[in-house]
Formats: structure tokens, C-alpha cells, sequence
């Protein structure tokens, strides 16, 4: 059997791929550094237009519609809802990209996986209402992995423990968590679903070229903001590489 044939001649075809480019180019674009490319707009339209991705690393909004804005035992209060949240979510266009690894893997209907990775959000605890843990699909080969990080309420392990601040985003996952994800993909990482750049930051620590897509524009700007800090760390230590003991430059005290 032939491919399947999205247009019905060259010339729907054309038009097509006009619209999709003036897609791209009206869509607001953040340049940081050069590896992280940032979009504001719809992941469906944008995407469709970005070439050179090599994997897809997200966790989409699951159509779970949960109100985030009702005041809960944390006292964390958002001021809005996750936008697109409120609908089914469908994973069929992507599913396309030569590496995919999809958070949410429990929510909705997907092929059988090469692997899957596992985080483990009890860390051991006692069980109570807050989900034990969440599932990542992946086609990458040999995929399968468990993480286990604390993240219950305001109980987090890590560098986002609350000692250290708020959430950014309510659905936000552990830096530690998406390093994983990302050092199990090669190439240019693409989350079409950004949420406040997570996936970004463990890219930028992996020195992994990266392109986010967010629809939110008050999670865009934290992210942006969020990925100039962590691109500006991250020359600094390139341009003040810390000298080992006894090495060259090192003063005996």
C-alpha cells in the first residue's frame, strides 16, 4: 500500500504548506542562547511547520479537567486552569516523530510501547489520596526506566523542594525526572507542551539543542524567563570552569 494521502493534488498541497508557514512566522519566537528556540501558540499549528526535531519529550494536557483554581489543602491557589485540559486529549499526530516519550500514558489510548518510565511519587510514604505514581509511553528502544522522587503536595524532593519556592505550574514534573527522559533521546528535543520549560532547563544542562511550544502566554513568560537563567548559569560555568584540587591554578591553603 502507498502512503496515505493528506491532499487531494499539488496544489491543495501548496496552499497547505503556505498557510503552515505563515503559521510559524506570526507566531511570537524567543531565541535564547543557541540551542533553546521558544514559540508562543498553538502546538498543532507551529509544530507541523519545525523541521530538524529528532525527538518529542512533553506532557501534555490529559482532558483530565481537574480545577486547580479551587483553594486545597496545600494553600497553593492558581489563578487559572491548565488550557486544554478541559478536552479528550488525542496522541495519533505525535506519535510521528522518529523518538517519542508521552507522559500521561495511563489517560489515553496508545500503541503497544517499546518501554515505558515509571515515577514513582511516594518514595516510599505511607499511601493516602495523591496519585503513587504517573506513566511515560515511549517507542525509544529499551526505554523502560523508574524514577522515584517524593511529590506529594508540598512534600518534594530535590531542587524544587518548597524550601527552595512555589510549583511554577501546576502539573509541573521534577528536573531530575526529565533529565532522564531527555538522556534517553538523542538529537533535538521538541515539547509542544511546555508548561513552564522543564523539559528546556534539562536540556540546557545536557548542552541538548531544544524547542518549546507553549499556548499559555503567562507559562510561556515563565518559562522564558525560567531558560535565560538557566542558559546564563550555564555560560558561566563554561567561562569559570571550577579548578579540581591540585590541578593547574589551584593555590595551596
Amino acid at each position: 500500500m502507498g502512503r496515505h494521502r493528506i491532499h487531494a493534488n499539488a496544489t491543495e498541497r501548496k496552499r497547505a504548506n503556505r498557510a503552515l508557514h505563515r503559521a510559524r512566522l506570526q507566531a511570537p519566537c524567543v531565541q535564547i542562547g543557541a540551542l533553546v528556540t521558544l514559540y508562543l501558540g498553538d502546538a498543532h499549528v507551529i509544530a507541523p511547520t519545525l523541521q530538524h526535531i529528532d525527538a518529542l519529550v512533553t506532557d501534555p494536557p490529559y482532558g483530565v479537567h481537574f480545577d486547580f483554581t479551587k483553594r486545597r489543602r496545600t494553600a497553593a491557589r492558581w489563578t487559572a486552569n491548565i488550557r486544554g485540559d478541559d478536552q479528550p486529549f488525542d496522541p495519533t499526530h505525535w506519535l510521528r516523530y522518529p523518538q517519542v516519550i508521552l507522559w500521561g500514558a495511563h489517560r489515553y489510548r496508545l500503541p503497544a510501547a517499546n518501554g515505558y518510565i515509571t515515577w514513582d511519587k511516594r518514595g516510599g510514604a505511607t499511601p493516602d489520596d495523591f496519585p503513587g505514581c504517573e506513566l511515560a509511553w515511549s517507542n525509544v528502544p529499551g526505554c523502560s526506566a523508574v524514577h522515584t522522587q517524593l511529590w506529594r503536595g508540598n512534600r518534594r524532593a530535590g531542587e524544587e523542594n518548597i524550601v527552595h519556592g512555589w510549583k511554577l505550574h501546576p502539573a509541573q514534573k521534577p528536573v531530575a525526572l526529565m533529565r532522564l527522559c531527555v538522556e534517553k533521546t538523542t538529537g533535538t528535543v521538541l515539547d509542544p507542551f511546555m508548561g513552564s520549560g522543564t523539559t528546556g532547563v534539562a536540556c540546557v544542562r545536557l548542552g541538548r539543542p531544544f524547542v518549546g511550544i507553549e499556548l499559555d502566554p503567562q507559562c510561556f513568560d515563565e518559562a522564558r524567563k525560567r531558560l535565560q537563567a538557566e542558559v546564563a548559569t550555564a555560560h558561566q560555568v563554561e567561562l569559570f570552569p571550577v579548578q579540581k584540587a591540585g590541578g593547574m591554578g589551584a593555590t595551596a591553603r
